[in-house]
């Protein structure tokens, strides 16, 4: 779908309609539809991987790949905590207490072996630009400078990396 550029000339997001899918079919699929029936505009800046891929740096297999990766990610709950869990009760001592210790989801730990599996997929040499940029959130100069790396060096490893995230996740292309 291409991309319709909503903002204005001094605004320097670049905003987009997606449509959304309801019933769980593919939300690409208009069936004869000019428009689909609901949609969302989204911020394609919002990361550091749709910034490039909106500026034509990244094809879209390797924006699925580094997307299939932060996804993991974000399901294997591995982001620092940052405000209290609500997630359960306190423990009580009571009968109507929480139990001792809650087990995490099958989800949560499929993700996290896929994340680990994608992790050690791209080895150590790509693993560490991987995952600053994608999960992390740091932007390409941010990453080479703490990396100690020269500067636009960043870009071309970050497409090797996206490449075997491409290759491991088996996204077609």
């Amino acid at each position: 779908m291409p991309n319709r550029n909503l903002a204005n000339s001094s605004d320097p997001r670049i905003l987009a309609e997606k449509p959304v899918s309801l019933d769980g079919r593919d939300p690409n699929h208009r069936s004869g539809k000019k428009r689909p029936a609901r949609s969302v505009t989204v911020n394609l800046t919002e990361s550091p991987l749709s910034w490039l891929h909106a500026r034509g740096h990244l094809t879209d297999r390797q924006l699925d790949g580094g997307e299939k990766l932060r996804g993991d990610w974000e399901r294997a709950n591995l982001a620092p905590s940052v405000t209290m869990s609500w997630n359960i009760t306190p423990p009580s001592g009571g009968r109507r207490g929480a139990p001792d210790a809650l087990s995490a989801t099958e989800s949560q730990i499929a993700a996290k072996q896929r994340f680990d599996s994608a992790i050690n997929h791209l080895g150590s040499d790509l693993s560490d630009i991987a995952w600053r940029i994608i999960c992390g959130g740091e932007g390409i100069p941010a990453a080479e400078k703490n990396l100690g790396w020269p500067a636009r060096s960043g870009k071309l490893v970050l497409k090797i990396a996206l490449d075997r995230l491409a290759d491991y996740y088996r996204l077609p292309g």
